[in-house]
């Protein structure tokens, strides 16, 4: 064996730096983009941000698309105006048909809202309080030994964010320290008191007694004499909508047995829920999209759109030197790269919206019923692109109409066969199910072979286990826990 050289050709796929960038933008979602741009402003010196809007940023990258061009004042490479940068035609609040639609670019308000502000005080005050503060903001309002406090604090620590005390009194009362000589009895106490605190329900050791807690303090009567014994025995029983053997048992009558079921249902099964403290996660759709004229036309929502451009100063510094700076030169490159690139990014988010929406125009005339199928392949031939990039495109980005803000992949979906040959949305069949068991009749809910009937009466083929799997994904329950009295 001996060291050879040997000629070999061959084939590979090789993405440049550039198309690689462009790759990743698109496949970001807005909060992951904005982001990513942050941590391309803080690296590179020549990228700024661009308060005066997209024109400056466009019209920046083509002049200093090199160390010697940048003394030219030609800007005939840039767009004439913003909207040639977004894809939006300029716009004024007569064009909009929808008066649902602020002046405000992207702001919905809703049809029919009241101005007046009806946001109920209690639920801000529990937004910004934890429910440990609210029960020791009452402790310290009682009368009780210090003692007292530290065992009502003990076990407040305990509570889950339901406000329930999952663990049995016997485990916490062990955990504690042989030398404080506490007893059972005095962790029994302590969780009493809890137990008078407010929300009602506080310190429930399960659901049963978290509605004995709430059912105590309503008012006398007998619905709430047989909803207490209803909480007490026979929960299973009301889970399974099993109210013939609930009036065996119990022998009341129906009325009653309506009135002690409406008073259950209204007491809330986790009175400390809405003390949680939850992250509230807000979207920033990347399109809007209004009716215009009597045509439904998508825009690029300006609050998505970051303003980048080039600095300037380093710029000149740059073309100034004869040499240059490699250092620099790479990195104008990059910034000339990403402002390009993220304009690629949402002229093809534009696109693909607009094509979208042309395709579904009847979903915004008259909703989910009108929904018709539709596939990535579709709108990969339609406008010439591959079918991942589409994929990409509708992935984890919004688009906010009149009817609400939804992801772009929701308008896709599967299709079922018609009796005429045609074929019929899965999500418009969800709407249909969902229809039909908002208007059936409580006594006799329809069951998911009756449903099945019907929507083939419609012209619409769909099996049972279809139905089912239908309702179950709109959290529909089965027909036997929708009966009602």
């Amino acid at each position: 064996m001996k060291p050879a050289l040997q000629l070999k050709l061959s084939q590979h796929l090789a993405l440049t730096p550039q198309l690689q960038q462009s790759i990743k933008l698109l496949q970001l979602s807005t909060v992951e983009m904005q982001q990513e741009i942050e941590r391309y402003l803080l690296e590179n010196p020549m990228l700024e941000r661009d308060d005066d809007g997209p024109t400056e940023s466009y019209a920046a990258a083509q002049q200093f698309d090199s160390p010697d061009k940048t003394s030219q004042t030609d800007n005939t490479a840039a767009p004439e105006s913003r909207e040639d940068v977004q894809g939006e035609p300029p716009m004024t609040p007569d064009d909009v048909d929808d008066d649902r639609w602020s002046s405000d670019a992207g702001t919905f308000t809703g049809a029919g809202r009241d101005e007046d502000d009806d946001t109920d005080p209690q639920d801000s005050h529990a937004a910004n309080v934890s429910l440990r503060e609210h029960l020791g903001w009452q402790l310290g309002m009682t009368q009780m030994s210090e003692r007292d406090r530290s065992l009502v604090r003990f076990l407040i620590e305990a509570l889950d964010d339901d406000g329930y005390l999952a663990t049995p009194l016997e485990e916490l009362w062990e955990t504690l320290p042989a030398e404080y000589e506490v007893e059972l009895e005095e962790l029994d106490i302590a969780l009493r008191h809890i137990q008078n605190f407010d929300p009602t329900g506080v310190g429930a050791r399960d659901l049963r007694e978290c509605l004995l807690l709430q059912l105590k303090v309503e008012e006398d009567c007998a619905e709430r004499t047989l909803a207490m014994a209803i909480a007490d025995k026979h929960l299973e029983l009301l889970a399974a909508r099993d109210f013939a053997r609930i009036r065996r048992l119990t022998g009341c009558d129906d009325e009653i047995l309506k009135g002690a079921h409406e008073l259950i249902t209204s007491l809330n099964p986790r009175p400390a829920a809405g003390y949680s403290q939850i992250e509230a996660r807000y979207i920033t759709p990347d399109v809007i999209v209004k009716k215009l004229k009597g045509k439904w036309t998508a825009y690029i929502n300006p609050d998505a759109y970051p303003r980048l451009r080039i600095n300037r100063l380093y710029a000149e510094i740059l073309a100034k030197q004869r040499r240059g700076n490699g250092n620099l030169s790479g990195q104008l490159q990059e910034a000339r790269w990403l402002i390009k690139n993220v304009q690629q990014r949402f002229e093809t988010i534009h696109r693909v919206t607009q094509a979208i929406v042309d395709r579904q125009r009847q979903f915004f005339e008259h909703g989910e019923v009108a929904m018709r199928p539709l596939v990535l392949r579709e709108i990969a031939d339609l406008l010439g692109l591959h079918e991942s990039t589409i994929s990409r495109v509708t992935s984890q980005k919004y688009m906010a109409t009149p009817r609400g803000i939804f992801e772009l992949k929701y308008f896709f979906g599967s299709h079922v066969s018609t009796d005429t040959g045609g074929a019929c949305s899965a999500t418009a069949i969800r709407a249909l199910i969902k229809q039909l068991i908002s208007a059936e009749d409580g006594k006799k809910p329809l069951s998911d072979s009756q449903l099945s009937e019907i929507l083939g009466q419609q012209g619409i083929v769909v099996a049972r286990r279809t139905v089912a799997k239908y309702r179950e994904s709109l959290n529909i329950p089965p027909v036997n826990l929708r009966k009602t009295l």
